[in-house]
């Protein structure tokens, strides 16, 4: 069975770092495309990052271009978003799913990890 477990989120201070790691079991990962989502208090859950799993091709959403990078390690069947210069509007709950594709539509979770609270603040 698909299993997908976040770990590495914490309480931060804006401008830290932080690097979330999201581990799978019961399935080889390399054969799928994995996004990122996040869901802060009383807004929906959003999509953050999404990778390819055919040709390891990457997206982010506008608000973390530039700070967030999202990578995979085959070998560890871990996909990792590495968090740099955090905002308080990055505190949400940050997840981690399979998805068809990352491309329109396909982009959205088919199994979910059980999510990791990151929280931004001074």
């Amino acid at each position: 069975q698909v299993q997908l477990v976040e770990s590495g989120g914490g309480l931060v201070h804006p401008g830290g770092p932080l690097r979330l790691s999201c581990a799978a079991s019961g399935f080889t990962l390399d054969y799928y495309a994995i996004g990122w989502f996040r869901q802060a208090p009383g807004k929906e859950r959003e999509g953050v990052s999404c990778i390819s799993n055919s040709d390891g091709s990457t997206n982010y959403a506008d608000s973390v271009k530039g700070r967030f990078t999202i990578s995979r390690d085959n070998a560890k069947n871990t996909v990792y978003l590495q968090m740099n210069s955090l905002k308080p509007e990055d505190t949400a709950v940050y997840y981690c799913a399979t998805v068809p594709g990352c491309d329109g539509s396909y982009y959205w979770g088919v199994n979910w990890g059980q999510g990791t609270q990151v929280t931004v603040s001074s």
